[in-house]
């Protein structure tokens, strides 16, 4: 569902948003389009378990353990950070996902920068037997192959469109869909520019960029200025945004609107990709910091 945010821009710009945080009330946004041709896949795999990799709050996590419970499917995390295994009381997401059932496995940070390696996956393999893997975050070609299915036909008439980027596989589907005419622009949440590689590898088209300029430090990092934003977003449109991906997108394309980027008469739309299972554990440590916190 497209909805219009209804306010007046300068230079006659249009801003929509996409609801794909609506789509189910658990799997999301864009992990709910991730996950849709891996649970196919597995099961055309024959297999009964799901594992995957994710942090401390992680969205991909949640949706996993939720699609494991509504698909028959036993999920387990691999999850970085061995401090937290005593600590999932004090942790929404990681409680969220345990109580949908996945199993967990934590890990130091130093062995999780090792997932990848083949004496970490053998190691996985001996423990848990036979598996489907999800990667962190969820992007692989079945991945991507969802995300293709954000955009529709009836979305040509935007000339932007707008989403956040984390691992690259939500840009990628949306180029892929996309007309040659359109600009897709992506607003990193991680800090530094290395995403352009990973999504060449999955894009079959030219007509995106990725803005590094609005992570506000880093990956699950906030500012008071962001979170103002959210909640002033929230309060004047009813629609809420997370603070690691939408928010930042949105926060972003607002002040490129107001510096002029976008040509008069521009018609934008943005993608809301879900997330905001992660607002409550980011209002716990907004408020272990006596920060403002994120009202939902």
């Amino acid at each position: 569902m497209n909805q219009k945010i209804n306010q007046e821009f300068p230079h006659e710009i249009s801003l929509y948003i996409k609801r794909e945080d609506l789509l189910h009330p658990i799997i999301s946004g864009n992990k709910f389009r991730k996950l849709k041709y891996n649970l196919e896949e597995a099961k055309k795999q024959n297999k009964k378990v799901l594992l995957t990799f994710g942090g401390a709050f992680s969205n991909h996590i949640v949706a996993v353990s939720a699609a494991g419970k509504e698909f028959g499917f036993h999920a387990i995390g691999i999850i970085r950070g061995d401090e937290l295994s005593n600590k999932i009381a004090e942790n929404p997401s990681l409680l969220k996902a345990q109580q949908l059932g996945m199993q967990f496995e934590f890990v130091t940070r130093e062995q999780y920068r090792l997932k990848d390696s083949y004496e970490f996956m053998e190691s996985l393999s001996n423990k848990y037997g036979d598996f489907y893997i999800i990667p962190e975050g969820g992007t692989n070609e079945w991945a991507i192959k969802g995300c293709e299915e954000i955009l529709t036909e009836s979305d040509f008439e935007f000339d932007y469109i707008c989403c956040a980027v984390g691992t690259g596989g939500t840009i990628s589907g949306l180029i892929n869909s996309s007309d040659s005419n359109q600009k897709i622009i992506g607003f990193s949440s991680l800090k530094g520019d290395f995403l352009q590689n990973d999504i060449a590898k999955f894009a079959n088209k030219q007509n995106w960029s990725v803005n590094c300029d609005y992570h506000f430090g880093g990956y699950g990092k906030v500012t008071d200025e962001l979170i103002d934003f959210i909640n002033t977003f929230n309060l004047n449109h009813k629609i809420p945004l997370d603070p690691i991906y939408t928010g930042k997108m949105m926060f972003g394309v607002f002040d490129l609107i107001a510096k002029g980027y976008f040509p008069k008469q521009s018609k934008i739309l943005t993608i809301h990709t879900g997330g905001l299972q992660g607002i409550a554990g980011m209002n716990n440590l907004l408020q272990k910091k006596g920060k403002t916190t994120i009202v939902i």
